[in-house]
């Protein structure tokens, strides 16, 4: 398969080239059409009962948008401020407009202040009707307005999704282009990589764009698949040019000088190595589906083609340009068996057992604030605060503190009409309990009430708890509870239940995977478990600084007291995929020298040493583009960015040059143990690339020697 595709970019270059051109024309043209149509939402659940008393609530009765304004400058009857109230309740799509709140706060903690809510008619122009009000406010001279909220806050959203992808890719992108020129010391060679990362940039819209049309994506899927076509292209490019520098640089009797027969033999190899590597990250992705959060599974179903994309581009448009330009790079220079990564594998081979009991002890240390781990759905400190959103938050909490709230009222859907004395009671109980306050009755229709309580105490559990009471309430007429208070409680019960389901995915699908590629048992249960561990240490990490607050300030965030619902899963799937990705390229190059003869000790120290300039640079590469969005807007792509930049920092040093060999020493030739039965499994459905044991030594980027 491997071969008829790559044969094809070979003899017919051009046509392929011609191809990802309009792949690549129609990803940056139509595609980025899709960032018009991202959405903020995320943390809904599919079949839950949140979201059908949500669904069953906008059937009944559509419910307006609602901005919030908070005024400083002029009192609750100032005649300028009243004569705006009146040019806003005038805008077309504009339901109703709240009087002025004063605030009950003294002026020496913040100034006088008034507050006031607009609701927004749900329509299509409802963004138009939100502008036209926020307008009217902000020209009341003399006052400072500041509002938020509804359509305002998803297109700020928006706005931010756009910046954070394109810092990210102006921070990333030269840096990236650098060390590229450093590994490889030629333009040509160095450009081959960032060629693909574009191409996969430019799939990844074009992809996006597609699911929009069919499905909810969300503003954090932008940033999140564009790092990772990004990364990945500039991964499975290295490995390509760096097998076919190697390539070039044989001697007569292989593929010699020849570029053709270079190029042919790259693909045989590193290749086959390429699908093995996408197919595990995809594997990762695939673990995405099993939960009923449209994101999640947006997030599955683009991320898996977002891969797919990358390979396509590895295994066909990166071939025809090596077939057409690979006689201007360079061969790679001869490379030596007795390099650093060899000493430091032969250093940890002579205390293996004090290695492995440090680097657990040092691992299992950095994941242990997991279990401090507190999920929400976040509120406004996640957006900078130059956003209007987030200064709306700040001012609610000077001036009404009361009311900053992300979440919105619980509302109690009760097929029960006005005026039902079970209804009334259950309205008291409500208002009894603790996290719930001021429940308003809304009369739907003859046979349908919904009740609207507001949150309150501090932190989400009150609310959440006061959801839980509610729906426990014995009541003789159906009630579904919705909400965000709800929604996060039914988010936090589908994580419970689905978490485990994902989880056994991923691992049973490395597992085979693994075992097809490498011949063993004993390796896929190894290469589980270390990478297991290492996405809990990075996990630990991330919940240190952005749940507990150390060192916040310097990613230009704070302490939030949680992380958002997005980050563990994401990070924990992503990360996931990208360790096996360097697993596979450590244990084909282990593997091909135990098959040529090494012993276990000897195939270890050899294979590290061949693959670890590789897997160095593909690491530090690969980390340099999600540092990119570090330095984002959003706090939750900040975490995820951190959390998988520490995921492959850890998983490049500590887990695959001391742990893995550490490890691989200890089992010695058991590493490679199968049962009969499983061999003659193996011999049919093996993976693994063809032994090269005639191939000099793979060579080393030059930077790490």
């Amino acid at each position: 398969m491997v071969r008829t595709v790559t044969g094809f970019s070979v003899r017919r270059p051009y046509i392929v080239i011609v191809i990802w051109i309009a792949v690549l024309a129609g990803g940056f043209g139509i595609g980025t059409g899709v960032f018009e149509r991202l959405t903020p939402e995320v943390g809904k659940v599919s079949g839950s009962e949140s979201a059908r008393a949500e669904k069953r609530l906008d059937q009944a009765a559509p419910r307006p948008e609602r901005l919030t304004a908070v005024i400083t400058g002029k009192p609750a009857g100032d005649p300028a401020l009243r004569s705006a109230l009146a040019a806003v309740r005038a805008v077309p799509g504009i339901a109703g407009v709240t009087d002025p709140v004063p605030s009950a706060v003294p002026a020496t903690t913040g100034g006088d202040a008034v507050l006031l809510e607009v609701m927004v008619a749900p329509g299509d122009t409802e963004e138009d009707a939100a502008e036209a009000a926020a307008a009217k406010l902000r020209g009341v001279v003399g006052a400072e307005v500041t509002i938020a909220g509804g359509p305002l806050s998803e297109a700020e959203f928006d706005e931010q999704a756009q910046e954070d992808v394109a810092r990210a890719e102006m921070l990333s992108m030269p840096v990236v282009l650098i060390l590229l020129l450093v590994i490889f010391g030629g333009l040509l060679a160095a450009g081959l990589p960032l060629l693909i990362a574009v191409v996969g940039i430019g799939s990844t819209f074009g992809i996006l764009y597609v699911f929009s049309t069919v499905t909810e994506v969300s503003v954090y899927s932008s940033q999140i698949t564009t790092m990772l076509a990004v990364g990945l292209g500039v991964d499975y490019a290295l490995l390509m040019v760096s097998r076919f520098r190697e390539e070039r640089r044989t001697g007569p009797g292989e593929a010699g000088p020849d570029v053709a027969a270079a190029v042919a033999r790259t693909t045989a190899t590193a290749g086959r190595t390429i699908v093995f590597s996408g197919l595990t990250v995809m594997v990762a992705f695939a673990g995405l589906m099993v939960f009923p959060d449209p994101f999640l599974r947006s997030m599955g179903m683009a991320g898996g083609a977002v891969v797919l994309a990358d390979m396509l581009a590895a295994l066909t448009l990166l071939p025809a340009l090596l077939s057409r330009f690979g006689h201007r790079i360079s061969p790679a220079r001869e490379g030596g068996g007795r390099g650093v990564f060899a000493r430091v594998a032969r250093g940890v081979q002579r205390r293996p057992v004090l290695t492995l009991v440090a680097t657990l002890g040092v691992m299992a240390t950095l994941a242990g604030p997991v279990l401090g781990m507190h999920i929400s759905q976040g509120d406004p400190r996640m957006l900078p605060e130059s956003t209007s959103t987030r200064q709306l938050w700040d001012k609610l909490a000077v001036h009404y503190p009361e009311r900053a709230q992300w979440a919105g009222r619980i509302q109690v859907l009760a097929d029960a009409p006005a005026g039902n004395p079970d209804l009334a009671r259950m309205r008291q109980a409500i208002e009894a309990m603790p996290g719930a306050a001021e429940v308003e009755e809304v009369k739907l229709g003859p046979t349908q009430t919904v009740l609207l309580a507001t949150p309150q105490g501090p932190g989400e559990k009150p609310a959440e708890d006061a959801v839980k009471a509610i729906r426990d309430l014995p009541v003789p007429f159906k009630v579904e509870v919705t909400g965000d208070s709800a929604r996060m409680v039914d988010y936090r019960a589908m994580l419970t239940e689905r978490i485990p389901w994902a989880a056994a995915l991923m691992a049973l699908g490395t597992l085979v995977l693994l075992f097809a590629f490498t011949g063993s048992i004993v390796l896929p249960i190894k290469a589980v478990l270390t990478n297991v561990l290492s996405i809990g240490a990075a996990l630990g990490i991330v919940v240190w600084v952005f749940q507990d607050g150390h060192f916040a300030e310097l990613l230009g965030t704070q302490g939030l007291g949680y992380l958002n619902l997005t980050v563990p899963v994401l990070v924990g799937a992503i990360a996931f995929g990208l360790s096996v990705d360097y697993e596979v390229f450590l244990l084909s190059r282990i593997r091909e020298r135990w098959l040529a003869g090494d012993g276990p000790q000897g195939a270890v120290a050899e294979g590290l040493q061949r693959t670890g300039g590789i897997v160095t640079a593909a690491a530090l590469l690969i980390a340099v583009v999600f540092t990119g969005f570090v330095f984002g807007g959003f706090a939750p792509i900040k975490a995820i960015g951190l959390g998988l930049v520490l995921a492959i920092a850890l998983d490049a040093t500590i887990v695959r040059m001391l742990l893995v060999p550490a490890t691989m020493t200890l089992l010695g030739a058991r590493n490679w143990w199968l049962p009969r039965p499983l061999r003659r499994v193996h011999d049919r459905v093996a993976l693994a690339e063809p032994a090269a044991t005639a191939a000099p030594a793979a060579p080393e980027p030059e930077t790490v020697h």
